[in-house]
């Protein structure tokens, strides 16, 4: 029996989590987009932090970041991450699982042109993850990246995107009771690349 009416209705879990994305940036006062993003080190220790999730294509799930940070790093020795995007105003929640590529194109380019100048000179001036003295070594070289470029900084080759290509996508929805809603999406067999769905208990 299929019950997954209402907010959880159709086969294609790209198009509901725009739909839950596009629903919670109605409702969510800051960062509706923000995901807590995991990977693994390689001696297997997690990792978490909160990133802002900026595309979801028909088939990936889109972030940008510094690829020598400790996340890019990290990503390019397992090539999988995983993210759970919570609103606690709407009481839902998306768990993705997946393998990463990067996003290292145009898009990417068109992303890091859209930022506010400082953010785009800041990417250049942050050596993300790395140990900082203090903040004023942080300014100052956000100054010298500021003369060196100017007004128009080109995307550091360092910078860019990584792409999310889910094995498993989960929706929960609170329920009275702690009686929650959950329903999986995971890749199905063969080459058809449909996906087969599973309530799950709460």
């Amino acid at each position: 029996m299929n019950d997954r009416d209402g907010i959880f209705a159709g086969d294609d879990p790209f198009v509901l989590a725009r739909d839950w994305l596009d629903h919670a940036r109605r409702t969510e006062v800051n960062d509706p987009d923000a995901v807590a993003l995991a990977t693994v080190d390689p001696d297997g220790m997690p990792n978490v932090r909160i990133v802002l999730l900026r595309r979801i294509e028909d088939a990936a799930f889109v972030f940008f970041t510094n690829y020598d940070s400790a996340k890019g790093r990290e990503i390019a020795t397992s090539g999988k991450a995983a993210f759970v995007m919570h609103w606690k105003s709407l009481r839902r929640q998306i768990r993705v699982r997946g393998t990463v590529t990067r996003e290292d194109g145009p898009q990417a380019d068109a992303y890091y042109a859209g930022r506010a100048l400082d953010s785009r000179l800041g990417a250049w001036a942050s050596a993300q993850s790395n140990p900082l003295a203090n903040r004023a070594v942080l300014m100052d070289k956000l100054e010298k990246m500021r003369q060196t470029f100017g007004d128009a900084p080109d995307r550091p080759p360092f910078w860019g995107g990584f792409r999310i290509v889910p094995e498993a996508v989960e929706f929960w929805a609170d329920g009275p009771n702690r009686l929650h809603d959950r329903f999986r999406w995971t890749r199905g067999a063969g080459t058809t690349g449909g996906w087969d769905i599973t309530r799950l208990s709460p």
